[in-house]
């Protein structure tokens, strides 16, 4: 959404509960108690965001919320909002780690890999030149094969996330250098 970079999707409308204007929420990314529940949610109109405060919540399994917005009181409301994407501000994301989110936590990371041959470079006193690859935007948690996706110049690639491949990791710069195998990118 241009001019709203600060909005982050965390949600899909599924459908109506009742006929009083609740609604099922699926929430992706973030777990739905991660919500602050006194902060807006934002929902798009012709191009807009327009906030709505959660008026109640209940949690239904791990990804989904029975949930009540301001200025939502019949099926018809909900009907008009279904399918629509749910938005917080970037700000009131939890914070994610590697010690409690696995490698979720990597999604925003910026990816590189060495500029040359890491084995070669190992053997000289330098750091070896790094590329940066792209921004890391969805992990992808395959059984016996968990991959990144990687938003690069020339589109989005799947990469597998081996600990072959994995050089290092560095939390506070939020980067993970890879030596990313021949034909990937």
């Amino acid at each position: 959404m241009a001019g709203y970079d600060n909005l982050q999707q965390v949600a899909q409308v599924l459908k109506s509960n009742g006929t009083d204007g609740e609604l099922v929420m699926g929430f992706r990314e973030i777990a739905p108690e991660d919500i602050n529940l006194k902060e807006p949610v934002f929902i798009v109109f012709d191009g807009l965001p327009v906030p709505f405060y959660i008026e109640s919540f209940t949690k239904r399994g791990n990804t989904k919320a029975l949930v009540r917005l301001t200025g939502i009181g019949s099926m018809e409301d909900v009907e008009e909002i279904t399918g629509k994407a749910v938005y917080i501000e970037e700000d009131q994301l939890p914070e994610m780690s590697l010690e409690d989110d696995g490698y979720a936590a990597l999604v925003g990371w910026m990816l590189l890999t060495p500029a040359e041959d890491f084995s070669t470079a190992l053997e000289m006193t330098e750091e070896p030149a790094l590329i940066e690859v792209g921004e890391i935007t969805d992990f992808l948690d395959i059984p016996k094969n968990p991959c990144i996706e990687v938003e690069t110049e020339n589109g989005a690639v799947m990469i597998p996330l081996h600990e072959d491949f994995i050089l290092s990791v560095d939390p506070e710069y939020q980067e993970i250098i890879m030596q990313i195998p021949a034909g990937l990118l």
